[in-house]
């Protein structure tokens, strides 16, 4: 489980990234990462350093019920790090596992839409994979969101957030579901009230669905999200599909298994960063929820 607003699941198949624009500078994840490094056995032993992490391939497994899965909340799945053949793995066990919906956020949409064109051309009609691309300012609207929109996928959304100044005219042409919210932390960036509402508007006479997640700020709680006397929980219409039988689960999980691996496989085939996974079982933009159940504040 997860406390993000907007999805019901994590599953971090990669770890790490890179700052690539003004929405990074304050990484919720890198900060969380770092608070690890050289932790022992911990799953950010490493930091924030990418790695692709195949323990990790098939946890979408292991979920008990048909869910909203964002993938690679301590990542971007389209980090140049990442092999084109994993990132196919990955694919491979949305498509298998298809009674979870998964949420993709990137910030590098060219490789995105390049990959869709060619190795992923096969994806292209799950109804299943949302893609996002995050914008946080004029700048990374005008670069991604036209790339979002020509990408060959079902379903395509806007993480606006954090969202750093008014993003003026937006055309929402093919662009499913809209999240917005600021950034929240002791050295947030704060967001005007015209920004939200102006993108409030623009959603609602171009029809389409908005998730107002957070107003941030450093003591984000208490900030709340109540717009306009409301919360906004909007999502694209969308339908689970019934999960397997426990006979049909195993016979998916070997499948995979033999696909990836060649052999059935244990967490420690890949040694002791990939049952740390579990350690932490939820986290969002602002609080990690470990295993234990205490809360870890990150600013």
């Amino acid at each position: 489980m997860t406390s993000i607003e907007w999805t019901n699941e994590t599953w971090n198949p990669m770890r790490g990234c890179q700052k690539v624009s003004a929405g990074c500078k304050n990484c919720y994840a890198e900060t969380f990462a770092n608070r690890f490094r050289g932790v022992k056995g911990n799953a950010y032993e490493m930091g924030f350093v990418p790695r692709e992490v195949p323990g990790m391939l098939l946890k979408p497994l292991k979920f008990k019920k048909p869910s909203l899965v964002f993938v690679n909340s301590m990542s971007d799945l389209f980090h140049e790090s990442f092999t084109d053949d994993y990132i196919h793995k990955v694919f491979t066990v949305m498509r298998e596992a298809n009674w979870h919906i998964y949420q993709i956020l990137t910030k590098r949409p060219i490789r995105m839409k390049q990959l869709f064109d060619s190795k992923l051309k096969e994806f292209s009609s799950l109804d299943n994979i949302w893609m996002g691309v995050t914008v946080e300012n004029c700048k990374a609207y005008k670069e991604r969101v036209s790339i979002l929109r020509n990408t060959n996928v079902k379903t395509r959304f806007l993480s606006i957030e954090p969202l750093l100044e008014d993003l003026g005219t937006i055309n929402l042409t093919k662009v499913d579901w809209v999240i917005l919210g600021g950034e929240s932390g002791v050295r947030c960036r704060p967001m005007e009230e015209s920004w939200v509402q102006s993108i409030l508007k623009q959603c609602e006479e171009q029809n389409v669905p908005m998730h107002f997640k957070q107003w941030g700020g450093v003591r984000k709680k208490k900030a709340g999200r109540v717009l306009n006397g409301r919360t906004y929980d909007n999502f694209p219409e969308f339908k689970f599909k019934s999960k397997p039988t426990k006979s049909e689960l195993k016979q998916i999980k070997i499948n995979l298994e033999k696909q990836f691996f060649g052999e059935p496989i244990t967490m420690s085939k890949f040694g002791p960063l990939a049952s740390a996974e579990n350690s932490v079982i939820s986290f969002d933009f602002g609080t990690v929820i470990s295993s234990n159940h205490e809360h870890v504040a990150i600013s």
